[in-house]
């Protein structure tokens, strides 16, 4: 049996203001609301569970962070976002930005 490797990446918004979360290349948006911790998780696409990397071979992701905003690099071939306790985050909470909005 072939296990793939799987990883996460906890991201935790300590501001008083929702952080936008971009994870690539899927370029999927939302918000983490303020004092909350999130997981991105990503599974490998290679049978020996490694992972392309994004600057350097072998790295599962990459971060960059601005102010208020936050985007990951999941070098995986799916992802999903989980709560600190691993329990998913379903697509029907995700608070995203409101996009088009002339209020």
């Amino acid at each position: 049996m072939v296990t793939r490797g799987t990883t996460r990446l906890l991201l935790r918004n300590g501001g008083e203001a929702a952080l936008d979360l971009t994870v690539e290349p899927w370029a999927q948006t939302q918000q983490i609301p303020p004092k909350q911790t999130w997981a991105v998780v990503t599974h490998s696409p290679a049978a020996d569970g490694s992972w392309s990397g994004t600057l350097r071979g072998d790295e599962p992701f990459l971060v960059d962070h601005r102010p208020a905003s936050v985007t990951v690099w999941a070098n995986g071939d799916c992802f999903h976002l989980s709560d600190r306790d691993g329990n998913l985050v379903d697509s029907a909470d995700w608070h995203r930005p409101v996009q088009g909005s002339d209020s």
